[in-house]
């Protein structure tokens, strides 16, 4: 039996109706030795075809690089549209041999790309530029080919190749799902051959439809099910598809092992009119002849179009929901119609899994093989950046937005709306939505996803029929109850959650959403433990906006978090209108930040430490965390806290956080922390942050696409130092407050959460006399020699400087008593130097020991040009500047008077004239 696994599909243009060239099949692994590897490609036309223009690449999952690179220029496919790349010894023989043990068993993948040959060779990082299609593959035991699958097929894991599902050979085989959708299988390897694509068995207990004949009115319709040996009473229903009545009701012999062939009246099950097939557990005297459409869920179903007649929309929305029903043919032929089920689905009612194919009563079903396209996308203008995946997603699939509760009596605006984090078109195969109630907490509905996607851009809408814009799984009005209920999503590749777990299921378990009405708070509180414990159910309440309103998630990608939910308007397969945070908290700043990489310390841990007024309300602030690496951020959290009365707030993995880190985050090596007020869907995207947007930001990279994003001083930022701690744990404390976004507050020291930061203390200082040469020995030509540094009085700079040459965790911070002067490119520094510790300190001062060149010493003892010194020497500087000056203007006037009596002699006689003149003025 094969085994069918999860769809790898990847997100392309789909090519309508025209042939295209796909990969068909590989075989990467061989028992013992690996001499019959293969890679086949097939052409859907079922021709030869040229394969210029087209080139294959073979990706290593360790390092993610190309490991082989075949240009198919001048081949083509053989007259059947096959073409094989493989080992010498496989037959048929390849049109291009590869030695023995070439293809990798993963975790690899292997790409068809279709532009330029010269854009690809060995060695080159993976990319999704101009991609035709792609397999990425692994074994159980190998795992890691995350980031090829994100790349190269987002949204879909990677496919594994289980080497203990065939005794013998095995291989990787492409199969028709349903429609126009395509997945992969494990099977016996058929190079040159059409794939093994048989459908699955269906489990005895649970039969499905495998045949149908159609008899257009002349002959007797026949439908064949599979083995039902062990399901119990079954019945055939035949629905007439325009009154939407039981036509035909018969009960099923499932006493005997095997196929069973039913036989119905011709007039039932002309085909030139809609109509209906459809198994239940149960009786036929539980669905008598002109009974109403029954709303029991049955085994298997298949709906019919007749020329130019559709079924009933209430009639396919029951028994295939969200499906299409199957278009037969405007010219109906004398035998009949024969539908076979050759879709490898491993669910049932999808009229996608059947094709016109010869009547094989009692054999296997003889599929043709197909000729169209996949359903792919290509990536047009590709890039090389993967898609990543917003902070704090789990990566699966969420429930995004609910209505429950529409104005008026119709109810026929109701809708669930999903979303998946990656933005993209997904798969939802194995995807499940139960609908509880909580008068019984039982689900009134169970819904089957597999075999539907969502759209381009990650959602699909589930809701009432006249909905716009319209569900892709549509619900009769007033299907989803007002409450108290709960909307759980769940992930179950072996059928109905609610089979596989009894009473409130929780395995698989993907996310929920538990809702009451005003007055039933304690009504749904078996739900709530089960579903969401600790929470209490969300109140959809009508009075909060005029019209309509859902309950749509505003703060945050956390599955199970109810807190992420408000009252906002509708806003179906669009973005969430979210309403605003409150004003945001002044005087709140990043106080301390440490990553569990920056050193191989036991209790090197990562956490990120705010300080501001006590008891501040934190809310509407977001953490955002940017790795510098990826694109995007890698945690976006919600802050919901408040400032503990001695001022901190600490969010991390270490004890006694007031917060945590979602699982599997946390503060990468080189990145940014930011501080954001604003909605959570722009903290979270972290590309169009103003001013007002970020409170604060500590960027600890010199990566200047992520400085510039951030607007923060382009160059080098604060850098975690080790040698400043020793052996020790390191982090990056603020140690001036409170001036935000200056990289000159910080340094590196050792970790103190919740509690004062270590900074640079005048009682570990050192006296220095340093006389620092250019960096290099082309220093001058590269950036001017340091009175550069001194002429700006940039004291940071000058720390820069320095610290290139101590790697000891030097800042601007420790620079508060020291002088610094230039001369002839050479830096002399000069009086006190504080540290954090004895450590520290004893650093300096060896790198203020070192012996000195004849050189450094002629330099450093010539004159010096601009001088600078440091705050304290600085004011005396000034004082004794203006008194010289101020001495200098003193001397300079009793000059000028000296000089000036010497050239102009006293005139006696005018003296005592005057004298005389006094006298008689006194009389």
């Amino acid at each position: 039996m094969s085994v069918t696994l999860a769809l790898c599909f990847f997100l392309l243009a789909v090519v309508g109706a025209d042939p295209c060239l796909i990969i068909s099949e590989i075989n990467a692994d061989n028992p013992k030795l690996d001499t019959t590897e293969f890679v086949e490609l097939y052409h859907t036309s079922g021709q030869r075809a040229s394969l210029d223009g087209y080139t294959l690449v073979f990706y290593n999952g360790n390092g993610n690089i190309a490991y082989k690179v075949l240009d198919l220029k001048d081949h083509s496919t053989d007259d059947r549209g096959f073409f094989l790349v493989g080992s010498v010894d496989l037959v048929p023989k390849p049109a291009i041999l590869l030695p023995p043990n070439t293809v990798q068993n993963g975790p690899d993948a292997v790409v068809l790309y279709r532009t330029s040959a010269a854009r690809y060779a060995e060695k080159m990082n993976v990319t999704a530029v101009g991609l035709v299609d792609a397999v990425v593959y692994m074994t159980r035991r190998s795992g890691g080919a995350e980031f090829l699958a994100e790349t190269l097929t987002p949204g879909e894991q990677a496919f594994v190749e289980d080497e203990a599902a065939h005794e013998a050979d095995e291989s990787i085989e492409r199969c028709l799902v349903s429609e126009d959708q395509w997945g992969y299988q494990l099977s016996l390897p058929s190079p040159g051959q059409r794939n093994n694509c048989t459908p699955p068995a269906a489990p005895s207990t649970s039969p499905f439809i495998n045949e149908l004949k159609l008899g257009g009115g002349q002959v007797d319709g026949l439908v064949e099910l599979t083995d039902a040996s062990a399901a119990g009473p079954v019945v055939l229903v035949v629905w007439d598809g325009k009154m939407d009545k039981v036509s035909v009701s018969t009960d099923v012999d499932t006493s005997r092992n095997g196929l069973i062939f039913v036989t119905v009246n011709k007039k039932h099950m002309k085909g030139d009119e809609p109509g209906a097939v459809a198994i239940y557990s149960g009786r036929a005297a539980d669905f008598p002849v002109g009974s109403p459409l029954s709303q029991t869920q049955p085994l298997d179903a298949f709906v019919f179009a007749g020329p130019g007649a559709k079924p009933s929309s209430n009639l396919t929305e029951t028994l295939i929901p969200g499906r299409l029903p199957y278009q037969l043919s405007n010219s109906l032929r004398e035998g009949g119609f024969y539908l076979s089920r050759c879709g490898v689905a491993t669910w049932a009612r999808d009229p996608g899994t059947f094709w016109e194919a010869p009547q094989t009563p009692g054999l296997p079903n003889k599929c043709p093989w197909p000729k169209i396209c996949p359903h792919t996308i290509s990536v047009l203008g590709g890039t090389d950046s993967p898609p990543h995946l917003p902070p704090g997603s789990s990566g699966d699939f969420l429930i995004n937005e609910l209505n429950t509760d529409t104005p008026g009596a119709a109810e026929d605006g109701e809708y669930i709306e999903l979303w998946h984090p990656s933005g993209l078109r997904v798969s939802l195969q194995g995807i499940w939505i139960l609908l509880f109630s909580a008068h019984n907490n039982k689900p009134y509905r169970e819904i089957s996803l597999s075999g539907h996607f969502t759209t381009s851009k990650g959602y699909f809408l589930l809701g009432s029929d006249r909905l716009v814009p319209a569900p892709s799984l549509r619900l009769p009005p007033n299907t989803i109850q007002n409450g108290p209920d709960a909307v759980a999503l769940y992930r179950s590749l072996s059928g109905p959650p609610s089979a596989v777990q009894r009473g409130i299921p929780t395995r698989g378990l993907l996310d929920a959403v538990v809702y009451r009405q005003r007055g039933s708070d304690l009504a749904a509180q078996e739900l709530s433990k089960a579903l969401t414990p600790g929470q209490l159910p969300l109140l959809e309440d009508p009075e909060v906006l005029p019209g309509d309103e859902a309950l749509s998630r505003c703060g945050g990608l956390y599955p199970l978090d109810l807190s992420a939910f408000s009252v906002a308007p509708p806003t179906p397969l669009r973005e969430n209108i979210c309403p605003r945070p409150p004003p945001a908290p002044e005087g709140v700043v990043v106080s301390e930040v440490a990553s569990g990489r920056w050193s191989n310390h036991s209790q090197q841990a990562a956490f990120v430490e705010l300080r501001g007024p006590p008891r501040t309300e934190l809310r509407g602030l977001v953490l955002s965390v940017f790795d510098q690496d990826l694109s995007g951020t890698v945690i976006a959290l919600p802050l919901r806290g408040v400032i503990d009365q001695d001022g901190f707030y600490v969010i991390g993995n270490v004890s006694e956080a007031d917060q945590t880190f979602p699982d599997g985050t946390t503060v990468p090596d080189r990145g940014a922390v930011v501080l954001c007020y604003d909605l959570f869907s722009v903290c979270r995207a972290g590309t169009a942050l103003t001013n007002s947007s970020l409170r604060d930001v500590l960027v600890f990279s010199e990566n200047q696409r992520l400085l510039s994003s951030l607007s923060t001083t382009r160059g080098r930022q604060v850098l975690p130092a080790l040698r400043s701690v020793g052996n020790g744990p390191v982090s990056l404390s603020r140690c001036s407050c409170c001036e935000v976004r200056s990289p000159s507050s910080w340094t590196s020291s050792s970790p103190t959460p919740h509690s004062n930061n270590l900074c640079p203390s005048s009682a570990y200082s050192s006296q220095v006399n340093l006389c620092l040469g250019p960096l290099s020995s082309n220093w001058q030509e590269q950036s001017g020699d340091c009175s550069g540094l001194i002429h700006g009085k940039k004291m940071a700079e000058v720390a820069d400087y320095l610290e290139q040459r101590c790697h000891c965790g030097i800042s601007a911070l420790y620079l508060q008593g020291t002088n610094f002067s230039c001369a002839s490119g050479w830096l002399r520094v000069w009086g006190d130097i504080q540290a954090l510790s004895d450590h520290q300190r004893a650093l300096i001062i060896q790198t203020s020991g070192m012996d000195s060149s004849p050189a450094q010493a002629e330099a450093c003892s010539a004159p010096t040009t601009d001088p600078y010194r440091g705050t304290a020497s600085t004011l005396g500087l000034q004082i004794g500047l203006i008194v010289a000056a101020l001495l200098l203007l003193g001397l300079g006037a009793a000059l000028f008077t000296y000089l000036y009596r010497r050239r102009r002699p006293l005139d006696y006689y005018t003296m005592e004239l005057s004298e005389h003149a006094e006298g008689l003025s006194d009389i």
